[in-house]
């Protein structure tokens, strides 16, 4: 494979895995999240902890980790501007995620309540959603 072959497929790859993981995040925000909203909290508790661990499967963590390591990858190639700033929203993402989400659910997880992981889960994972739209963007521009 050629070094501009090589170059494309990871641009290409980082394209993808952003935007796949910035949709995961997205779907939770306006459809998983809002319908849970409304359930009883043993039912939001149940939910929640069974897609925590089902979310946690090699097809997800591909996406999840290979994001924003296709995207550091990349500035082997590119180090404009946008692909600099693509590769750190996507580290952004997954930082936020180890330090808020996983903490949070873990919490959940090991008996913790409704009222101290809804709105703070919410918070992160929108932030969480915006860093990995903006890297996509910036990836997009490359």
């Amino acid at each position: 494979m050629s070094e501009t072959a090589l170059s494309d497929f990871v641009l290409l790859t980082s394209r993808t895995l952003c935007g796949l993981i910035a949709g995961v995040f997205f779907a939770y925000a306006v459809s998983v999240m809002p319908a849970l909203r409304s359930m009883d909290d043993a039912t939001f508790v149940s939910v929640l902890n069974r897609i925590n661990v089902v979310i946690v499967n090699p097809v997800f963590l591909v996406v999840f980790l290979g994001a924003p390591a296709a995207s550091v990858a990349l500035l082997i190639w590119e180090r404009s501007p946008w692909a600099v700033a693509g590769a750190v929203l996507a580290v952004v993402t997954l930082v936020v995620t180890f330090a808020f989400n996983i903490p949070l659910n873990n919490a959940l997880a090991d008996g913790g309540t409704r009222a101290a992981f809804e709105n703070p889960w919410v918070l992160w994972n929108v932030v969480r959603t915006l860093t990995g739209t903006a890297a996509l963007v910036c990836l997009l521009r490359v």
